[in-house]
């Protein structure tokens, strides 16, 4: 186990990044590890439902997936100087936190105007979003588009709007979308059983490790909620045997950050592993995680995860090692990359038993 960032490396080729999504969601290619034999398997996503358990009289298994939908939270000034991110609303009415650039442009009580609406920034935090203050609702589905990540290297275009969304979509609050989930179609979700939590993917999700320790980098917090009908199907299948399916890292951090404000204050110390019948979730409506998972993290709730292939030295590619340890997922990237398979958003996907 490592600590030290510069572990969580990798080089990989440029053209493996997945600029556009297939034509299909389904098409992409499914890595599958096996923890327990530390082996290697190549499928496809099609294949994803014959790994859940769903016909037997009990332990059957439940498929949990994050519901937020991504707003179209980029908008320029009107004159065109300024660019923003609408990360979330604030405290007041027509306030927002975003992040902006050039930021030399919005200091503190000056004004910029989007789409006819003026706002003035309010405050400045320690981490250099400002917090605006506008005099009217800003229209964001009228002037904004969707924030699609800058590794893509090009603007947002009008596939953007639907495929960078999962099919299940229904919560707007992310400025990211939980990518594992946009490999489904309806007809593939309909095969498994399966309930929603929801947790707002904000723009922290991009941002690489830069301390040296793993230990010494803050964590970004992002909004989340989980229903009671989610609540009853996850406990229902944690008592009867069944095994949670994470799908994707946002759905790892509600499910994990929920049994932890249970069981114990402090956020990232080690829990004392339960057993099945012991572990209970409870529902929230106004949650907030900053939650931290790497390894020596010990899984009380999650038994599987399917999650895309993550950026070096990122909180993410953190938190699948702390899942399935650094030198097995080092040796499957390191195995992606010579099979050609397609990166991060809009690329392929990883299934860990």
């Amino acid at each position: 186990m490592s600590l030290l960032t510069r572990d969580y490396d990798f080089e990989l080729p440029d053209e493996l990044i997945a600029r556009r999504p297939l034509a299909r969601r389904e098409a992409s290619r499914m890595m599958v590890l096996h923890r327990a034999e530390q082996r290697i398997e190549h499928r496809a996503f099609s294949d994803f439902p014959g790994f859940v358990r769903s016909r037997s009289a009990e332990k059957n298994d439940l498929v949990v997936l994050n519901d937020t939908r991504v707003i179209p939270a980029r908008v320029f000034s009107d004159d065109g100087k300024i660019e923003l991110l609408f990360l979330e609303p604030a405290a007041q009415k027509n306030a927002w936190k975003c992040m902006v650039k050039p930021g030399r442009k919005l200091r503190l009580n000056n004004v910029v105007i989007l789409g006819g609406v003026a706002g003035r920034v309010a405050e400045i935090t320690a981490t250099g979003e400002r917090v605006i203050v506008f005099d009217a609702p800003v229209d964001l589905e009228k002037i904004g588009t969707v924030p699609i990540p800058p590794y893509l290297r090009r603007e947002a275009e009008m596939l953007d709007a639907e495929r960078y969304q999962t099919v299940y979509a229904q919560v707007p609050g992310a400025v990211a979308a939980p990518t594992a989930g946009l490999h489904f179609t309806p007809e593939i979700l309909e095969k498994v059983p399966h309930a929603f939590v929801t947790l707002h993917v904000g723009a922290g999700t991009f941002l690489p490790v830069k301390t040296e320790q793993i230990t010494e980098h803050a964590m970004h917090s992002e909004r989340f909620a989980i229903s009671e009908n989610a609540v009853q199907k996850i406990n229902d299948a944690k008592k009867n045997g069944g095994r949670i399916f994470a799908i994707g890292t946002t759905t790892v951090r509600v499910l994990e950050s929920c049994i932890r404000a249970q069981a114990q204050p402090q956020k990232n110390a080690p829990l004392q592993v339960r057993s099945s019948d012991e572990i209970q979730i409870r529902a929230t409506e106004n949650g907030a995680t900053d939650i931290f998972i790497y390894p020596g993290f010990e899984f009380q709730i999650v038994d599987v995860l399917l999650t895309n292939f993550h950026l070096p030295r990122s909180t993410l590619l953190m938190l699948v090692s702390a899942f399935a340890g650094r030198e097995f997922i080092l040796r499957a990237y390191a195995e992606a990359i010579m099979q050609r398979y397609r990166f991060y958003s809009y690329g392929d996907c990883m299934l860990i038993l």
